[in-house]
């Protein structure tokens, strides 16, 4: 099962997520700036002396796929832990399953599709010793 986990995070705690992610060893992250607001529906902010209220605030978009639901909650605690502040805006996570995947590089699908070449290493390795 692969699973495709998105989490909308603040500017400000992007750098911490990202760290705490590499420090566990995930794989393939797609990071996009995004704009939204979720409850809080924006902020107002004084602007030369005069309020202006701003609707979409700046935010980063996270997309990793995981092969389990073991790294699923992993990654996603990771995630809450890396991105807490406490404050209103410290963004969702969303997961979902994901039907298929394809490296385009190597046509490989599935769970082998978002392995990196160590593990594709290593798996291969394991099935040799398997035959022998």
């Amino acid at each position: 099962m692969l699973i495709k986990i998105e989490a909308i995070i603040n500017e400000e705690k992007f750098q911490d997520v990202l760290d705490a992610l590499n420090a566990m060893h995930v794989n393939g992250i797609t990071v996009s700036q995004v704009m939204g607001c979720g409850t809080q529906h924006g902020l107002t902010r004084n602007v030369r002396g005069s309020a202006v209220e701003i609707l979409l605030l700046p935010k980063i978009k996270l997309e990793i796929v995981v092969s389990s639901e073991k790294w699923e909650d992993k990654v996603i605690q990771t995630i809450r832990q890396a991105a807490y502040t406490g404050q209103v805006g410290d963004g969702k996570i969303f997961s979902y399953e994901i039907r298929t995947a394809t490296k385009i590089r190597t046509n490989e699908t599935g769970q082998h599709a978002i392995w990196a070449d160590v593990q594709r290493q290593k798996y291969a390795q394991q099935q040799q010793e398997q035959q022998e």
